[in-house]
C-alpha cells in the first residue's frame, strides 16, 4: 500500500548532518510516509548512516554523478508514491508536527489548492539578512504574505515558497521533472514562479522547521545565485512583460550579487536595464546604497543627482 506522503532529501556529503534531519522526518507525528533519500554522487558513506538508523520507511537512492539539487528532487519526485510530495534539506529540521498540521489543512481546503506552504526560524541571520551567531529571525517575512489576487506577482517579489516548509499535491505536474535541471542556483525560486501559475498556493504563518544558515555559505554562492537569477529572467521574459517592476527588482538582485563578486561591468548593465524596466528600480538603488554606506536619503539623492 503506498505511503500518504514522499519526502524527498537530496544530500550531497552532508553526513554530519543528515542523521538529525532523517530522524526530524521519520519522528513526525504523522507517521504514514516514506522518506526518499537521493545521495547526489557523495564522497562521504551517507548509507551506512542511513542504515544505521534502521527505519524500514527509507527508501536510498544513489546517483553515481552529481547533478545538483534539482536534479536530485526530480530523481526523488520520480519515485516516490505517496499522494503528498514534500521536500527536505539534509541539514535542516522539521518540527514534530509539520506534516499533521499541513494534512489537515489540506483536508480543509479546496480541491484547486496544490500547495500549503509555511515559514522557518532560521539561526545565523536577523531580519536585516545581518549574519552571526547570536543572529534569528522567521521567513519569509511574517509581515507580508501571497497575494491571492495576484500569487504570481508576489512569487515574483520573493520566494515565498521554501521548499522544505511545504507540502504538495504529487499530481501538480504531468512529469516528475519538476525542477529546471539548467539553474545551478535558485532553482526553487524559478519552481514557486512555474507553479504559482497553475495552482493555488496556501500560506499558513506557523513556523514548520528549523535551519541554520552560516555566513560562508552564502557568500561563497553569490555568484551562483547571481546566475541562478539570470535564469529567472531568461525562462521567465515573456511572463515578465507583465510585471515591470518584478523585473526591475530581479535585475537589482542580480546587480548586487555581480558587484559582490567583483563583477562591476556586468553590474552596471544590469542597473541601466533595471532602471529602463521600471522607475522603482532608483528606490532599489536607493535603499541598497543607504544601506551600504549609512548615508541618508538625501545624501544619496545628491550623489545620484551629481
Amino acid at each position: 500500500m503506498n505511503p500518504t506522503v514522499s519526502v524527498i532529501l537530496p544530500s550531497h556529503n552532508r553526513k554530519d548532518s543528515i542523521r538529525a534531519s532523517a530522524t526530524s522526518v521519520l519522528s513526525q507525528s504523522f507517521g504514514d510516509l516514506e522518506l526518499i533519500v537521493v545521495d547526489d554522487g557523495s564522497k562521504e558513506d551517507i548509507k551506512s548512516v542511513l542504515d544505521a538508523i534502521g527505519d524500514p520507511r527509507i527508501k536510498y537512492i544513489r546517483r553515481e554523478q552529481n547533478g545538483g539539487a534539482a536534479a536530485a528532487r526530480n530523481t526523488g519526485v520520480a519515485a516516490a508514491q505517496g499522494t503528498f510530495v514534500a521536500f527536505q534539506d539534509s541539514d535542516d529540521l522539521w518540527l514534530p508536527k509539520k506534516l499533521e498540521w499541513q494534512l489537515a489543512m489540506f483536508a480543509a481546503l479546496p480541491d484547486d489548492v496544490g500547495v500549503v506552504t509555511s515559514h522557518r526560524i532560521i539561526y545565523g541571520r536577523d531580519e536585516n539578512y545581518v549574519f552571526g551567531a547570536d543572529k534569528v529571525c522567521v521567513a519569509p517575512d511574517l509581515s507580508k504574505a501571497i497575494d491571492q489576487s495576484n500569487q504570481v506577482g508576489s512569487m515574483l517579489d520573493a520566494n515565498r515558497l521554501v521548499l522544505p516548509c511545504a507540502l504538495f499535491r504529487r499530481n501538480l505536474l504531468p512529469t516528475a521533472d519538476w525542477f529546471d535541471i539548467c539553474a545551478k542556483a535558485n532553482e526553487d525560486w524559478e519552481f514557486a514562479v512555474r507553479i504559482s501559475q497553475i495552482t493555488r498556493i496556501h500560506e499558513d504563518n506557523r513556523p514548520v522547521m528549523l535551519a541554520y544558515v552560516s555566513p560562508d555559505s552564502i557568500s561563497g554562492s553569490r555568484s551562483k545565485q547571481a546566475m541562478g537569477t539570470v535564469r529567472i529572467l531568461t525562462v521567465n521574459r515573456e511572463l515578465l512583460r507583465q510585471y515591470p517592476s518584478q523585473r526591475a527588482a530581479i535585475m537589482v538582485d542580480i546587480a548586487r550579487s555581480l558587484a559582490a563578486t567583483g563583477k562591476t561591468r556586468w553590474a552596471r548593465r544590469f542597473i541601466v536595464e533595471s532602471v529602463r524596466a521600471h522607475p522603482s528600480a532608483i528606490w532599489l538603488l536607493a535603499q541598497s546604497q543607504m544601506r551600504r554606506t549609512g548615508r541618508s536619503l538625501r545624501r544619496v539623492a545628491h550623489s545620484f543627482l551629481g
